[in-house]
């Protein structure tokens, strides 16, 4: 019996064997330093558990509006309004199972066989993938030491088959932040061409330098041909309680919640409530894990920078920095060669009983990215780890 062709083509990732010899390590009772992680060390605010309890004690148990509740949606468009000025209706939100699913939700509406859509390099790893879910073309667009497209080489990108371009800022893997000056270089070429831009801004709390711009900001028209990807769990420490959002025009949001009451019912209903109150609450938390996080950065660059081998660029946003580990490329470790970022991960989970991410699942093999949501001491003990195993090369 023959499985489904598209399915068969969605790559597996490139990082499950790293994560397999990690766990095994961990489970056998060994010291194993992991800066592989997505997600805050934090534990999530105690309001907004409060109000899950509250939710589950008032019987909030049942399906809500496949768009999510209208107070959920009115929270996040209050949300936009104060943070961006942007203007949009409850009607404009669609609550979804995670940011991720938002994104599968955008390109389920706006795709249609061979369209092509923009990603620039390095990218978040399932972003080719949910194009190709979705019978599109992923077409990957190279960025310099800044790891940031242009408008000019976007433009250059674009063909006749271009629907849609990707832009995260900031940027999982890379920390990178885009400039107001930079996004509506960028907005010029996107409505010149008549795409879409697909804005994941799931970090907009976390930039360290500047503040961060949402390009659907910028003007009436970029606005309606941006759709704007968001959540919670960055944010609030809210991973596992898988609430994203999109703020798109009308029309699109419509498609997209239809498209979502077949493929999900509706997001989790208690989430939804607990969502509610880490929009409107308190927001202290944030203000302290960004902090936290500005330290270590600080930390990890400056301890990677001291590494004769290794280097990196500082991050201005997000959780993550990319280690550029060119010059060890060609070099021998515990009998493997290195001749990418797979083979030195593997290498430097076996020799040091450290975990990083693999450059090539982004797109850039000459990179492995680091996640700094963890302790400053494990992060010093790590990162010493790293340097002799670069030094015994």
């Amino acid at each position: 019996m023959e499985l489904s062709k598209k399915a068969l083509g969605i790559s597996p990732s490139m990082t499950l064997k790293i994560s397999a010899m990690a766990k095994k390590m961990q489970e056998e009772g060994k010291n194993v330093i992991d800066f592989g992680a997505g997600e805050p060390d934090f534990d999530t605010p105690g309001n907004i558990k409060d109000a899950a309890k509250k939710a589950l004690d008032l019987g909030l148990t049942h399906y809500t509006n496949a768009s999510g509740t209208q107070e959920l949606r009115s929270a996040v468009a209050k949300r936009l309004r104060d943070r961006y000025s942007l203007e949009y209706s409850a009607g404009d939100i669609v609550i979804s199972n995670g940011a991720k699913h938002s994104l599968f939700n955008v390109f389920a509406a706006i795709l249609n066989p061979g369209d092509e859509v923009i990603i620039p390099v390095p990218y978040w790893l399932t972003y080719p993938e949910l194009v190709r879910m979705s019978d599109g073309t992923p077409v990957f667009l190279e960025t310099d030491s800044s790891f940031k497209a242009t408008a000019s080489s976007i433009k250059k990108a674009i063909t006749p088959k271009t629907k849609a371009l990707i832009l995260n800022s900031p940027s999982n893997p890379s920390g990178a932040v885009y400039t107001e000056a930079e996004l509506r270089a960028i907005a010029e070429v996107a409505l010149e061409s008549g795409i879409f831009v697909v804005s994941d801004e799931i970090y907009d709390e976390l930039v360290y330098e500047g503040e961060h711009t949402s390009i659907a900001s910028l003007g009436k028209e970029i606005k309606e041909s941006t759709i704007l990807v968001n959540g919670l769990s960055k944010t609030y420490a809210m991973t596992g309680w898988r609430i994203g959002y999109t703020a798109s025009a009308p029309e699109l949001a419509k498609v997209m919640g239809a498209y979502q009451s077949h493929s999900a019912s509706n997001p989790n209903t208690i989430a939804q409530y607990a969502a509610v109150e880490a929009l409107n609450g308190p927001q202290d938390s944030v203000a302290a894990m960004k902090e936290a996080f500005n330290r270590r950065r600080l930390l990890i660059c400056e301890l990677i920078n001291g590494i004769e081998g290794v280097s990196c660029a500082r991050p201005v946003g997000a959780f993550y920095v990319m280690m550029d580990i060119s010059k060890t490329l060609g070099k021998t470790a515990g009998g493997i060669e290195i001749k990418g970022s797979l083979d030195f991960t593997e290498a430097l989970l076996k020799e040091t009983m450290t975990a990083v991410v693999p450059g090539i699942s982004f797109g850039a093999d000459g990179y492995v990215r680091l996640s700094y949501a963890t302790e400053e001491s494990v992060i010093s003990e790590g990162v010493r780890r790293i340097g002799e195993f670069v030094r015994s090369l």
